[in-house]
């Protein structure tokens, strides 16, 4: 009986299917670019790439922002579940337990980092690509903050790894085509952070340039997540999708492959594989994206950050409102009206607090100002009797005129009408506000969200050293220190 070969059966199984071969061959029958090779050399190489100063100093702000949010979260139900389910899972682990990030309780490594992403995505503060449609930050900072605390690597190694780790879970969307996924119905915000969290941690594994390929596709086999999580009221599975999957799968990619996991390592360059499949080559599809100019231009100037803690393109209106209120005061209110470009009806009628500009333009001229708790409040929503009167008296339309031209760089806007009892009128047209790429946070902007969010639960003197920490991030010998630095 002849010796079985694995290699002359996938070769004949492909043969008589009908595909085409795969490895050298596929380089001569499809020439062009090869983004496997690019996308390892990359990721093998960022430990001691040279990084242009830019981007490792909006990587800090990132970190920061990141940490901060984290900090403001962390007794927020998403946040509270997470740990709730790591520690039961592997609360009790002596090895490779780590920090989860906002407290000073230990899980096994891949729990804490489920957990710790969770919790940095508890409430709508976190940083966006509103391009990419992800929030990078919650998965790729947390993963880089929990194995430097569980391998021992520096500062300095951290900051490298989130600036690889933002530019995958940047790119993979985009260059899949934003409206191929919405079509397939699969979640942008869970499919890049797994990429992303997978590129930090095998940067800080330190993971050799030839098993880079199988990170990539065990990732492919787990990036999913489904639009359904725009039905979701209480920011749970949101928070599981947008961070804590994508966490958790990135960083078990990484570490399978470090164990010694092998797979299809051309699944961005096989024909039939995973990158190529045909639900990602319609409309908008864009593959060379993932390589252009890697190393040079970083999706890093392409992520936002959130001034309020409201989701994204609400921001315009409700800095809009709260600029409106010296004007308003407490006099009565008769109406409100809110015009926007884009899907402005979920931000009508959307069921979490956070989303629906109605609910949250109540809250505002009830209480004069936005507190954190209140946005993210579905009791309040729902049972304070003052808020639901008010909303019925506060409509958001579309405006036309806001739509940005097609291949412009998305940007958000809003128009506030505010009209009192008496029937004065109030207006103010916000063409944007500070955090979007177009207009983005100056360091001394995020320094002062950071402590606006931190001081207060950590107290002024704590959030002071987590700010000069990251600030001096470079110079810090143990990297996992600013988990320490922010539990509570």
């Amino acid at each position: 009986m002849p010796k079985f070969n694995r290699r002359d059966f996938v070769a004949a199984a492909v043969a008589l299917a009908g595909l085409p071969p795969s490895g050298a061959a596929f380089a001569r029958q499809a020439p062009g670019p090869r983004y496997t090779p690019a996308l390892a050399r990359y990721i093998a190489s960022s430990q001691s790439f040279a990084f242009p100063e830019e981007h490792r100093e909006l990587a800090r702000r990132h970190i920061l922002d990141t940490l901060a949010s984290a900090v403001a979260c962390r007794d927020l139900e998403p946040s509270s579940l997470a740990r709730a389910y790591a520690l039961a899972q592997s609360g009790d682990a002596r090895k490779s337990a780590v920090t989860i990030l906002g407290v000073s309780e230990k899980a096994a490594l891949v729990d804490a980092v489920f957990a710790g992403a969770m919790t940095a995505h508890g409430a709508e503060i976190n940083d966006f690509n509103p391009a990419s449609f992800v929030q990078p930050g919650p998965s790729v900072v947390t993963t880089a903050i929990a194995l430097a605390e569980a391998r021992g690597r520096t500062g300095e190694e951290v900051l490298r790894s989130v600036i690889v780790g933002y530019e995958l879970a940047g790119r993979i969307p985009r260059a899949l085509g934003n409206k191929n996924l919405q079509k397939a119905n699969i979640a942008n915000h869970g499919l890049g952070p797994v990429f992303g969290t997978a590129a930090t941690a095998a940067s800080l594994l330190r993971l050799p340039e030839d098993r880079i390929g199988d990170v990539l596709t065990y990732c492919a086999q787990q990036a999913s997540g489904s639009w359904q999580w725009m039905l979701d009221v209480e920011h749970i599975e949101k928070s599981f999708v947008f961070a804590g999957m994508g966490a958790r799968n990135g960083l078990q990619a990484a570490l399978m492959v470090e164990t010694g996991f092998r797979g299809v390592r051309d699944s961005f360059d096989q024909p039939t594989g995973w990158f190529n499949s045909p639900i990602f080559r319609g409309e908008g599809a864009r593959p060379d994206y993932l390589i252009e100019q890697l190393g040079e231009r970083s999706e890093l100037l392409e992520t936002a950050y959130k001034r309020y803690p409201v989701g994204g393109p609400t921001q315009p209106a409700v800095h809009g409102l709260l600029q409106l209120l010296p004007k308003v005061g407490r006099r009565p209110v008769r109406s409100v009206t809110i015009s926007m470009p884009g899907r402005w009806q979920a931000f009508r009628d959307a069921e979490m607090p956070a989303l629906n500009l109605r609910y949250l333009s109540a809250i505002i001229l009830i209480d004069g100002r936005l507190d954190f708790v209140s946005a993210q409040s579905l009791d309040r929503m729902h049972g304070d009797a003052a808020v639901k009167a008010l909303m019925a008296r506060i409509d958001v339309v579309h405006d036309p005129a806001q739509e940005h031209e097609e291949g412009k760089a998305r940007t958000e806007s809003a128009r506030v009408i505010v009209e009192e009892e008496g029937g004065r009128r109030h207006e103010i047209f916000v063409p944007w506000v500070a955090g979007f790429p177009s207009h983005p946070m100056s360091k001394a902007d995020v320094e002062a969200k950071a402590l606006e969010l931190m001081s207060p639960l950590l107290g002024a003197a704590r959030a002071k050293a987590v700010v000069a920490a990251v600030w001096d991030l470079q110079s810090l010998p143990a990297g996992g220190e600013l988990a320490r630095l922010v539990a509570r």
